[in-house]
């Protein structure tokens, strides 16, 4: 018990620190790769729970793969950072605002929940599957909320594309109006090939 208790503290203060780092990161790039220890060490703190299959999703999927969608993503952007250093004064008082009401909210959830008295979970049963549980809890008590999810990460990523999606000239891009609207005397030429002394 003691062990993991070290452990809890150990990854709950990486991942603090790694959060940390994500937001006050200057680059971009490194905002992004701060993320990685960020998603291990939750990963780890899934583990320590119990729930396996979660931390090992949170890898896969997290560091697999959106991690690399991440960095793509921000490489390709090529943000100027000297641009938006221009506007931070004038969203600070925004910005203040907005984290102090968040500090008080956490603090009245703090002062008036027994957050001290909640019983420590029972052992875990050797005969144990979180992984059926969770899915059989997702796809019937939860199902419509999964499938609103999905259609909301569809609605984000066609919106990610065409706010992304960008006009530049000298590109060649592929014209279908113009290739359906071909006529073959327009494209084929003969040519003489003998010359006309033959």
């Amino acid at each position: 018990m003691i062990i993991t208790t070290i452990l809890f503290y150990l990854f709950s203060a990486i991942l603090l620190g790694s959060a940390t780092a994500v937001i006050t990161a200057r680059n971009p790039v490194y905002a992004s790769l701060f993320l990685v220890p960020a998603f291990f060490n939750a990963a780890a703190l899934f583990i320590l729970l119990g729930a396996e299959f979660l931390g090992l999703i949170l890898i896969l999927v997290y560091v697999g793969a959106v991690m690399v969608l991440f960095l793509f993503v921000v490489m390709m952007l090529d943000i100027n950072l000297t641009r938006l250093k221009e506007g931070f004064l004038s969203y600070l008082p925004l910005g203040l605002a907005i984290a102090i009401l968040g500090v008080l909210e956490l603090a009245v959830v703090f002062w008036t929940s027994p957050l001290g008295h909640i019983p420590a979970p029972g052992p875990i049963p050797a005969n144990a599957d979180n992984t059926r549980a969770l899915g059989v809890l997702l796809y019937t008590h939860y199902l419509y909320p999964f499938e609103i999810a999905a259609v909301i990460l569809l609605v984000a990523i066609i919106a990610a594309i065409a706010l992304t999606l960008r006009r530049r000239q000298g590109t060649k891009t592929q014209s279908v109006d113009a290739q359906m609207a071909v006529r073959a005397k327009d494209r084929i030429s003969l040519v003489n090939l003998r010359g006309p002394e033959q």
